[in-house]
């Protein structure tokens, strides 16, 4: 499928149709992803204010065959955001569509447009007594159309779900131009396919999403904190279920840390306090939600007594005060911006079930080992089974010295993920970078599935061209 450029003569005809639309090259932000693997090509920003405005952006582009590049935050993670080669693109930002159109508290329902920032949306819920419970890293400056775009989990998953599991409705744009309306805010709509949860997580190639009802929750009456020792992640584990036998869906958050994230923050970001005199090899970060009449910290020291009866934990911190609590989440919060600047040689969003997980960390970390000297820093959010697996250099190496292994690590890692029935992406999608894995270790069907859904939709193939299946002629896909 050949694509045109966003040239001058495609720019004069948007000019003509939206004078108010703020065309001008894209600089830098625009062009840059977090991790620095992948740089956009010059291109040509559209910044559209309303959904009749993306439409007709929309249709122009179709018409004239040139790609089409959703940008939201910028803060994805996989090169979904950017366009590093092929005909220069038009860049289109929903940052303009940023308006909280209505908040429905006895529905327990928000409706915002797809450039509002995440803590706003969390904001706008908390101020009429609700909690939106999608919570991650980048959500000072991720918005949430991207958020959906790309099904963000975050820390929160365990027990809300994924961006997925709330959203209500959806108001996009179609590669041909046309406008879905489809805003309900409807629990129930049994009404043939469901167009919201294709193009949630679609990451911009069957459409953009310009508006979404999204689901809110009552907030919780008291909330705990707690950071406990753990002997590994096989007590880890035990431990997550002990907490739920004890206080069912009050857990909200479970992270798992390895010690080499505590590291990694004493060496690159020692501002950040450790609240162990030792720092343990494995702990945990517990988070719990509760109505009125329960006592967190009463709640939190049972389990952490039971834990350490039957061998689990070996220390723990009950979060006294909110300052604490803030002391404890921050911790888990700096660690990604740790690994960034100490550089990975390759980075892993992997997930694969709960009981795998003990023996996918013992077994990864032995072939790493394998390869070379490394230094691994294993965290995540091991309630619903997503771990960031990343492998980095030792002290006096850099990534750049380790580059010709990335490749070979990345799919042992991968592979080893697939032998135990896993994901090689648990919530930060495929982007362009994971293209190949997943033709690599997707299912057939599904693959074969997707390109003839991408080809209904998008037969010019316009829509975020290259990210999440390769560019290549739909006559070819059919073959």
């Amino acid at each position: 499928m050949t694509l045109n450029p966003a040239d001058t003569a495609f720019e004069t005809r948007l000019r003509t149709d939206l004078p108010d639309a703020v065309f001008r090259p894209a600089d830098d932000r625009y062009l840059e992803e977090p991790r620095g693997r992948y740089a956009g090509q010059a291109a040509l920003l559209a910044l559209p204010r309303t959904v009749q405005e993306v439409a007709i952006l929309i249709r122009h582009a179709n018409a004239a065959r040139v790609g089409v590049v959703p940008y939201g935050g910028g803060t994805g993670l996989v090169g979904g955001q950017v366009a590093p080669d092929g005909p220069a693109p038009m860049i289109l930002s929903l940052e303009r569509l940023n308006k909280v159109r209505a908040i429905y508290p006895d529905e327990n329902v928000l409706v915002a447009e797809a450039g509002v920032i995440l803590a706003d949306v969390q904001s706008a819920a908390k101020d009429v007594d609700r909690l939106f419970p999608l919570s991650l890293a980048a959500e000072g400056s991720a918005r949430i159309g991207g958020n959906l775009a790309t099904n963000a989990g975050g820390t929160g998953v365990l027990r809300y779900g994924n961006a997925r599991d709330l959203c209500l409705g959806l108001e996009a744009v179609l590669p041909d131009g046309q406008i879905w309306k489809g805003l309900t805010r409807l629990r129930k709509n049994n009404t043939g396919y469901d167009l919201r949860h294709l193009l949630i997580g679609a990451e911009g190639t069957l459409g953009v999403i310009t508006a979404a009802a999204l689901k809110l929750f009552a907030q919780p009456a008291r909330s705990g904190t707690a950071l406990l020792a753990v002997q590994g992640p096989a007590a880890a584990l035990e431990l997550l279920s002990m907490a739920r036998v004890q206080l069912g869906e009050m857990v909200s958050a479970f992270e798992l840390i390895h010690r080499q994230g505590f590291d990694f923050l004493a060496e690159v970001l020692p501002d950040v306090r450790h609240p162990f005199a030792t720092t343990p090899e494995w702990s945990v970060l517990i988070e719990l939600g509760l109505s009125g009449g329960i006592d967190p910290a009463g709640a939190l020291e049972t389990l952490s007594a039971t834990a350490m009866e039957a061998g689990l934990v070996t220390d723990g911190l009950i979060a006294q005060n909110q300052q604490q609590s803030d002391d404890f989440w921050r911790i888990r919060e700096m660690i990604p911006e740790a690994n960034r600047l100490i550089g990975s040689v390759s980075s892993h969003d992997i997930s694969v079930p709960l009981g795998a997980i003990p023996d996918f960390i013992a077994q990864a970390g032995r072939k790493i080992a394998a390869l070379g000297d490394f230094r691994i820093n294993c965290f995540g959010h091991v309630g619903d089974g997503n771990l960031h697996y990343n492998v980095f250099p030792v002290p006096g190496k850099t990534r750049a010295d380790h580059e010709h292994l990335r490749d070979g690590i990345k799919q042992m890692v991968h592979d080893l993920v697939h032998e135990m029935g896993g994901s090689i992406s648990a919530e930060h999608g495929i982007g362009r970078l994971k293209v190949g894995d997943l033709e690599r270790y997707g299912d057939p069907a599904k693959l074969s599935a997707m390109r003839a859904i991408k080809a209904a939709l998008d037969p010019n193939g316009i829509m975020n061209p290259g990210a999440v299946l390769r560019e290549i002629g739909y006559h070819e896909m059919e073959r």
